[in-house]
């Protein structure tokens, strides 16, 4: 009997893949997005020293009395411009976008895309 392997554990091996090549530094830290049925978490990591320098995510209190739903593209693009602004505020300006193995569409799009809006160079 053939067994169809489950996405998320596809996902992970791709996201295994590109972390053997991806990572962050002090000087450019890796912008990784996780996300889940009901929510949308990114996070700023500096992965030389093992340190979460900024996060935001859609559990965030200024996010979450904004939208009902807070697994839509909206709540995505406001996570996205909330970790912006706080890694601007940090002096962040340059990361490396970790999309996890996600494809890099809907919720993730808008996600990389809102960063990008609101300062962030990748």
């Amino acid at each position: 009997m053939i067994s169809k392997k489950s996405k998320n554990s596809t996902r992970k091996v791709r996201q295994l893949r590109v972390r053997k090549k991806v990572s962050g530094s002090p000087k450019r830290p890796r912008l990784n997005v996780y996300r889940s049925l009901t929510n949308m978490y990114a996070q700023i990591i500096d992965d030389v020293n093992g340190v979460t320098l900024v996060s935001a995510s859609t559990l965030d209190k200024e996010i979450k009395e904004n939208f009902k739903n807070t697994g839509n593209k909206a709540a995505a693009k406001a996570v996205g411009e909330l970790v912006a602004k706080k890694a601007i505020e940090k002096g962040i300006d340059t990361v490396v976008f970790d999309r996890a193995g996600y494809e890099y569409h809907g919720r993730v799009k808008e996600l990389g895309d809102a960063a990008r809006e609101a300062g962030l160079k990748f």
